[in-house]
């Protein structure tokens, strides 16, 4: 029984769920249990504070974890990164009060920084010579300038709404961050196993929402040219249509080059271009 540890509530919490029942794993989590086993698939979820799951992970109390990326560099513990989730992306950023001025970098010299990610920014600010004080607290950062409490800011950034009705700008990324499966390094041979499936279908989920499914007509004297934008997985389908001249062709496309590639198409003359979502995508 492979056990893994998500967060019970917070921004990673739903994100994590709706993974698991995509990768077709029922879970009874009636009435926020703190564990559930699945239906389905030998796995069982614990369900944590997210700046606990780091250290459940290095114990061996979880074998792999769903968190993020701040949280697992921050602990400092010796675990794996195995798969980068996708989800729950933000940054970890430098904010200061809007009225302050600033260039660079070393502005941040003598100022007092509030922050819970004290481990992180002790390295951005070895790194950068820079010699400012951390002031770690555990809560609420963003209104430390604001009471006098720090000049700055070291805190995690989605919006940027929460900086700018606090008075504060950002100034410098120093993480960019997004929900992480890790892994205790002492993983048994039978969870390995069972961990390798799950990341199989993690994997065909993932690859599924960065792809689309396209279907459209082409003249036959481009469809060499169609060809070449259309890879897919291996090449593209192409069956002749009742109509000569003309034939169907289907592939794949990346969410990423999709607008650049439709427009490629119609200007090579295709027509009644169909696009579906993947579900699952086993590469």
């Amino acid at each position: 029984m492979l056990k893994i540890a998500v967060q019970k509530s917070g921004r990673l919490y739903e994100d994590s769920i709706r993974l698991l029942k995509e990768c077709g794993i029922e879970l009874n989590n009636g009435n926020k249990q703190l564990k559930a086993a699945a239906f389905n698939f030998p796995i069982e979820v614990f369900f944590l504070r997210d700046d606990d799951i780091p250290q459940y992970v290095y114990d061996g109390v979880a074998d792999i974890g769903i968190v993020g990326e701040n949280v697992l560099l921050e602990k400092e513990k010796d675990i794996d990164l195995v798969y980068r989730l996708g989800f729950g992306k933000c940054r970890l950023s430098i904010a200061i009060p809007k009225s302050m001025q600033y260039q660079s970098a070393s502005d941040l010299n003598g100022l007092k920084i509030a922050t819970t990610y004290s481990n992180i920014l002790n390295k951005y600010l070895k790194k950068n010579n820079i010699n400012a004080e951390i002031h770690e607290i555990s809560g609420s950062v963003e209104i430390a300038p604001g009471i006098g409490l720090a000049d700055a800011i070291c805190d995690l950034v989605s919006s940027g709404s929460t900086l700018f009705t606090n008075g504060l700008k950002e100034v410098e990324v120093i993480l960019k961050s997004e929900a992480v499966l890790s892994v205790n390094k002492k993983l048994s041979i039978e969870n390995n196993a069972i961990l390798d499936k799950l990341l199989l279908r993690i994997n065909a989920v993932k690859t599924a929402k960065n792809n689309k499914y396209i279907l459209l007509n082409a003249p036959n004297n481009q469809l060499k040219n169609i060809s070449s934008l259309l890879p897919g997985m291996k090449s593209p389908t192409i069956v002749p249509l009742a109509e000569g001249g003309w034939s169907s062709v289907q592939s794949v496309v990346n969410e990423n080059d999709f607008w650049e590639i439709i427009e490629k198409l119609k200007s090579y003359g295709a027509e009644g271009i169909i696009v579906l979502p993947i579900e699952k995508m086993i590469v």
